[in-house]
């Protein structure tokens, strides 16, 4: 079967030889094939940057958080309150905040979460994280260490830490205070002594739950630990809850807001990741108009290459249109140059750009070892390996966004060919 006029002659000066234009071809198509590989590779990044956290947050994090400014004294009530509402599934009481760890010589302040390990599994995926010694188990006077703050103190499975809490502080100050107003009440050396003595917790497993966050700056204890190191008794920080639909946490919330006192705070999971969300959001937007400036270069390159070519076979056109080739014909065979470049940039900008992000985290090793470059250092970006998730929707979007831009480029170029008469361009020959 033959090709069609147009096709044919677009695919005959395409053909590659020794001359600028075919050079200029080649670095048209490299710079359709580089644009297409960045976009696809940053926007399939980002959009797993976005889901992978997500994910996350889900699986470590409540959906809800109903706190207070002060300390929850008489929770019960309202966690009940809480419970009976349409939507929630489940709630579990928490105590959180700083303390200072100890273990030979080493000191941190890391934030402890005393939770009730049978309540807390039905709200969060707590127990599906990856243990690396141990398991989630919080008998006795024990706790949870992430795996990164297990490093940085250099304890393993069995070791006892030394926690120091707000509530050791807050209790010398108290008695301070009497001293001062009551000089007969002075406490002895020893009675200051105990009451500082820190509470010594053993470690009965390391995890990593994929989020850098949790997993250097948390230890999870049992409530009643958290309770006595903060001198709460019976009270809570807070209560967290898990609904039937997280993504419609929002109208839970507005419910619950309704129903509970007014100093009660209610947040959702989106609500304490907003700033986060946006930001990565309007990071993927911004990147991708950014990067399709690398494509619109390369359709620069395009209409230089059919600019020239038009000028070399002005001749050519000539004796086309004195044979009686249409307008449309020598449009065609113009624009189709740009399309069949567009083309090949999109396959093999779309074979490249799939091909990193496969290998994306192995290049990444590679880099850190080899140059010692750390493109995605996880204390700031908070995940241990590179995220990301091809969407069908994105690589459409980008694909066809650079075929068009390939195929604009060549209509000027196009329309001046078509315009050429016969009679001006043979009038040298």
């Amino acid at each position: 079967m033959k090709a069609p006029f147009s096709l044919f002659l677009a695919l005959r000066y395409l053909k590659p030889k020794r001359t600028f234009v075919s050079v200029i071809t080649i670095i048209s198509i490299l710079g359709v094939t580089l644009g297409i590989t960045v976009l696809i590779l940053v926007i399939s990044v980002m959009t797993g940057f976005d889901q992978e956290l997500r994910r996350k947050v889900l699986g470590f994090d409540a959906h809800l958080l109903i706190t207070t400014e002060g300390v929850l004294q008489d929770w019960r009530p309202l966690d009940e309150k809480i419970r009976q509402t349409p939507g929630v599934l489940a709630t579990a009481p928490f105590v959180q905040g700083p303390v200072i760890a100890e273990f030979e010589g080493r000191r941190l302040t890391p934030k402890i979460r005393g939770i009730d390990m049978e309540r807390e599994e039905k709200v969060t995926d707590i127990r599906s994280a990856e243990w690396k010694q141990g398991g989630p188990d919080l008998s006795g006077d024990s706790c949870l260490i992430g795996d990164e703050l297990a490093r940085e103190l250099g304890v393993g499975l069995g070791d006892k830490i030394r926690v120091y809490s707000p509530g050791n502080i807050g209790e010398i100050v108290d008695e301070l205070d009497k001293a001062e107003k009551d000089p007969n009440n002075r406490k002895t050396l020893k009675d200051l002594r105990e009451m500082i003595l820190p509470s010594e917790l053993t470690v009965t497993g390391v995890f990593k739950s994929g989020r850098f966050v949790y997993d250097s700056e948390f230890m999870i204890v049992p409530l009643h630990i958290g309770q006595e190191l903060y001198g709460l008794r019976d009270g809570l920080h807070g209560i967290t809850a898990k609904t039937t639909d997280p993504y419609k946490a929002s109208e839970i919330k507005e419910e619950l807001l309704q129903k509970l006192p007014p100093e009660i705070e209610v947040l959702t999971w989106i609500d304490m990741n907003q700033q986060l969300f946006d930001a990565i959001r309007l990071e993927r937007n911004t990147m991708f108009f950014l990067l399709l400036f690398i494509v619109i270069v390369a359709a620069f390159g395009i209409m230089n290459t059919l600019i020239t070519v038009t000028v070399q076979k002005t001749r050519e056109i000539g004796i086309m249109k004195a044979l009686g080739a249409t307008t449309g014909q020598i449009v065609w065979i113009f624009l189709a140059q740009g399309m069949i470049v567009g083309f090949f940039g999109n396959i093999t900008g779309l074979g490249l750009g799939l091909a990193l992000i496969r290998w994306r985290n192995e290049f990444k090793d590679w880099l850190a070892h080899t140059l010692h470059i750390e493109i995605f250092p996880p204390g700031i970006y908070q995940f241990s390996a590179i995220p990301a998730e091809t969407k069908p929707h994105d690589i459409a979007i980008i694909c066809i966004s650079a075929f068009v831009i390939c195929s604009l480029a060549a209509l000027i170029p196009a329309y001046f060919a078509s315009r050429l008469e016969p009679v001006k361009a043979l009038r040298y020959e």
